[in-house]
């Protein structure tokens, strides 16, 4: 049977229709009921909940531990992202510098990737036993001389936090290098050919020509990344207790909402309250992200090249 223009347009439909239905049962419908329960004093040991309106928002803003919740994930999350964007900017530039020409680049990649193959959980018991009391971290120290004794560093705030960090930085830097790298290599290589030809240096071409045209990939990693950190949860769970020990030091918005939830009653209205938080948290930082990223001009960046080009011309040509 022939098939008419409209039967082909229902075709499309049907094919994207998978995705609607599970968008609207797995994305949609969630934020909804959560947004609901947010305003309802709902318990999952009781059958109906009442409407409160702000109440648990209020209690929320006046507890001590959200707060403290709030800036740990915040702290975590920075400490661990600069310096692994650093790292992935330094590395990508060079490996992709025409100039070093690098062999095995992909090995190199995949290297960096495997951290992130690795399950939450195994890392979390990997790192909780090399720094137990007796663990090997203890032992080569005081065997070597470095400490009189062995110490407790799940149990010292600061070097705990500095444990988390690390771990988020170790197994996500891999990835955010292969993101990088695949920005850098789609960058016309005639731009820094022209560049080399009127003499300008690694530097200069990285900042006028590289980061200008990378900013998309830039946006999407630092947006993705902010999710990912404001819902950090694995590796501070599993670490230590599994209730931001010690002292609360790596206790996060997530943890938090666990607890709520995992409480005698089951707060879920409560739990519901710091998931609403979150998630309006990290939709405003994530459209100031793109707010202050954005391409004010879109010709700007042709501006720029065409002036650095222009410029470096008009120096070595005599041309205006």
């Amino acid at each position: 049977m022939k098939l008419t223009g409209i039967n082909r347009n229902y075709y499309g439909y049907l094919f994207i229709m998978p995705f609607i239905i599970g968008f609207l049962a797995f994305g949609l419908y969630p934020i909804y009921n959560t947004l609901a329960l947010s305003f309802t004093d709902y318990t999952l040991m009781s059958r109906d909940g009442s409407f409160i309106g702000l109440r648990n928002f209020e209690v929320l803003f006046e507890d001590q531990l959200f707060m403290k919740a709030l800036g740990n994930t915040w702290l975590l999350w920075m400490l661990n992202f600069i310096p692994q964007i650093g790292a992935a900017l330094l590395i990508s530039a060079w490996f992709t510098n025409i100039r070093l020409r690098i062999k095995a680049v992909g090995v190199w990649r995949a290297i960096f990737y495997l951290p992130n193959l690795i399950i939450p959980a195994v890392v979390a018991a990997l790192f909780n036993s090399l720094f137990a009391f007796y663990g090997p971290i203890n032992q080569f120290m005081v065997r070597s001389g470095f400490m009189p004794e062995a110490m407790h560093f799940l149990q010292n705030a600061v070097v705990t936090r500095g444990i988390v960090v690390f771990i988020q930085w170790w197994m996500w830097f891999g990835q955010t290098i292969i993101i990088v790298m695949a920005g850098m290599t789609s960058i016309p290589v005639h731009l820094y050919e022209a560049a080399m030809v009127d003499g300008a240096s690694s530097g200069q071409m990285f900042r006028r020509i590289t980061l200008p045209l990378l900013k998309p990939i830039l946006i999407y990693i630092f947006v993705t990344s902010l999710v990912g950190g404001m819902q950090m949860f694995d590796i501070p769970y599993l670490l230590t207790d599994g209730r931001g020990a010690p002292s609360n030091s790596i206790m996060t918005n997530n943890i938090l909402m666990y607890m709520k939830f995992a409480s005698s009653r089951g707060h879920i209205g409560a739990a519901s309250a710091v998931g609403v938080l979150v998630f309006i948290m990290t939709t405003v930082c994530a459209l100031g992200i793109f707010f202050f990223m954005r391409d004010r001009d879109e010709s700007t960046f042709d501006k720029s090249i065409r002036k650095w080009f222009g410029r470096k011309n008009g120096n070595g040509n005599g041309k205006g």
